[in-house]
Order: structure tokens, then sequence, then C-alpha cells
């Protein structure tokens, strides 16, 4: 396993359109594995200690996106025999409470970007927040687009429309006059380039320490599930959310509309199907009733 072949891998995959994350994705993978095994041979044996090793220090989702990453990449060499299994991982019938953000945290993130001066940070949580775009689809908010009040976006293949609600648009127009950009896309690098998804995610963890934010929540695709969450409450409408994210399968768009645990259980509550009040309970137990 060389690096080159790394590379020609990535360059295959560029080559059948797999999206610019992915192939990002993918390469790192491959590049950790290895530096894992260094110059030994690639084998069965060598793959599953690596997943061991990778089972004491990441989630199961993401062990599954790199045996992936290892699976394509053997397949594409012909490497038969050393492909791995994939973790086999029970739904949850909730989002995990110490991950969803909130949209009061959501504000208090937006409001500390102002306040310490970050009108495009601020801007950018917005923008993915109020159209449910991924991190990645950011450069498809051009200049164009905001005078359209539309964004067409291409991503796995396929194009979508985006709407841009005109206050949204007046915004960010505002924000490009300011920035002199009059052309292109709207959120740019100092050397003009797209931002991607490592310099978003490296100001928001600053931002979330100051903003009183936890920092497991603090990962831009989670301003995503945010906008799926709130839309699902006010339409309930599965299938029209799912052409809005852009997703092929209605069961990933279930996923972003899961409700936390905590709000599960102030539903079982308004259900009021426990007779007796706990209140009375105590009283009785006191005087010595059962």
């Amino acid at each position: 396993m060389t690096y080159q072949k790394i590379e020609e891998y990535g360059q295959w995959l560029e080559s059948c359109e797999r999206s610019r994350e992915t192939v990002k994705k993918y390469r790192h993978y491959l590049k950790q594995f290895k530096a894992f095994i260094g110059d030994g041979p690639v084998t069965k044996e060598a793959v599953l200690l690596w997943k061991a090793d990778l089972r004491e220090r990441l989630t199961p989702v993401t062990i599954n996106c790199v045996i992936a990453a290892l699976n394509g990449f053997f397949k594409y060499c012909g490497w038969d025999g050393c492909e791995s299994k994939f973790l086999k991982i029970s739904k949850s019938s909730f989002y995990p409470e110490q991950k969803e953000l909130t949209k009061n945290e959501y504000e208090r993130l937006v409001k500390t970007a102002f306040a310490n001066g970050n009108e495009r940070l601020a801007l950018v949580l917005e923008t993915i927040c109020v159209t449910g775009i991924r991190v990645s689809e950011l450069s498809f908010i051009t200049v164009a687009a905001i005078h359209k009040g539309q964004a067409e976006i291409e991503c796995k293949g396929r194009i979508r429309t985006v709407l841009l609600t005109r206050q949204l648009c007046t915004i960010l127009q505002s924000y490009a006059s300011k920035k002199n950009i009059s052309t292109g896309m709207i959120f740019v690098t100092k050397s003009g380039k797209a931002l991607d998804r490592s310099n978003i995610w490296r100001e928001m963890k600053a931002l979330g320490i100051e903003a009183g934010v936890r920092n497991e929540k603090i990962f831009p695709h989670n301003l995503r599930h945010l906008f799926a969450r709130t839309y699902y409450e006010i339409e309930k409408n599965l299938s029209k959310l799912a052409d809005i994210l852009g997703h092929r399968d209605i069961n990933t768009t279930r996923i972003y509309t899961k409700e936390s645990g905590s709000q599960h259980r102030l539903q079982l509550e308004k259900m009021k199907l426990l007779l007796q009040d706990t209140t009375e309970y105590f009283f009785c137990c006191t005087l010595g009733y059962s």
C-alpha cells in the first residue's frame, strides 16, 4: 500500500463524481491506515487490528465510514479477502440530548459572533440554519443566487433548488457590498477561496466557549439538524423535508427529525395516564396507606 495508490484512488473517486468531502475523508482514513501498518503488507489481520484500535476512540458511525473507505480501496486494487464487515448499530429512537443544539444555543452562537465582530461567521451560521444546506454547499450561495432568491445546488450527482428568504437575501447582499463582492461566492477566505468545513468548525469551537455552548454540540452539521427539526415541527411533512435537504432515502430524513429523550418524556407526561398524583402518593405513604 502506497500513498501514490491512495492518491490514484482519490482521483478515481473524483472521476466517478463522488462528493469532494467524501473523497477528502476517504483519503484521510486511508493515509491513517497506511501510517498504522507502515511498510507491512495489507492483510485481513492488519485491518482487524486497526478496527479494534479505532473502537477504543471513535464512534461506531465513524468507524463504519472508515470501513467503507478501506473496502472501496481494496476493491479498487483487486485485493480480495481484505474487506471488513461493518459494525451493526441499533437505531436509537431519540437524538442524543448531549449533542442536540437548541434554538436558544444557536441564537447565543450567532449573537456572540456578531458581538466579537465576526460577521462572516455569524452569517454562515444563519445561512446554514435558515436554508438547511450542508456546510459543503455554502459555495453555491453566490451573488447571482441571492439576486435570484434561490440557489441551484449540486451534490452527490443531483441538483436541487434551495429557496432563499427575502430577508436572508437582503442581509447577504448588504454583506457582499461591504466586502466588495460583486460576483461569485459570498463566503470566501482572504485569498478568495471557498470556506471549508475545517475553517468554520475551528471558528465555531472557539465561539462555543464564549457563548456557553457545550463542545460536543459545536459542529456545522448540527445547524442542518436544527433546521430539519424546526421545519418538521411546523409542517409535519417528511417527504417535502427530504426534498429540501436533498436526501434520496426518506429514512435518512427521519434521523434528522428525531426528538430528544427529554421531549419525549414531556409528551408522555402530557398524556396523564398515571392516575395518582405524586403529591397524593407521598401523602398516603406518610400516613401508612398502601
